[in-house]
């Protein structure tokens, strides 16, 4: 919209997609230099378990699920803020992936939120639970109205995308 609201069903599919692909375009030109070995990984079957179970190279140490952080009363994050995931239904979140994000989002003074969603999962996850030993974290935009006609703002996207920017240029 005018305003900067982004709306559409599956935003927080459609969103987080949209970091990584531009993320990925940032790589390809040369505008965005990694720090890390990286792989973008695009799952599916993250509703019920499944996530990144499997698909990602076995030299992986860790994984962000770039996913979305869900709007609500009890909750911290809002439609121009990248949610930092501290804990979902699966259990924490690595102490130092989140810290690191947090330090990061706070040094480049963008709009963050710490959130725990405990009827919630991610990639991360059904990682984890398949036996994978990595570092992980959870970070995406906050969108509004989950699994309904969502609403984000561009904000949240840059902020979003910003932040995995910084994290992936970290040695």
């Amino acid at each position: 919209t005018e305003s900067g609201f982004i709306k559409s069903r599956h935003l927080d599919d459609k969103a987080s997609a949209g970091v990584l692909l531009a993320l990925a375009i940032e790589v390809r030109d040369g505008s965005l230099k990694l720090a890390r070995k990286t792989s973008i990984l695009f799952t599916t079957y993250e509703e019920v378990g499944h996530g990144a179970a499997s698909g990602f190279p076995t030299d992986t140490a860790e994984m962000i699920s770039v996913d979305m952080g869900a709007v609500g009363d009890d909750l911290e994050t809002n439609e121009y803020t990248v949610s930092i995931c501290a804990k979902d239904s699966g259990g924490p979140y690595d102490w130092d992936v989140t810290d690191t994000l947090v330090k990061l989002a706070q040094k480049l003074n963008l709009q963050y939120a710490v959130d725990i969603y405990p009827y919630y999962g991610s990639d991360v996850e059904g990682a984890l639970r398949a036996g994978h030993d990595i570092r992980h974290g959870l970070i995406g935009p906050g969108v509004f109205a989950s699994h309904g006609y969502e609403r984000t703002h561009t904000q949240a996207i840059d902020n979003t995308l910003k932040l995995l920017e910084a994290y992936l240029q970290q040695a």
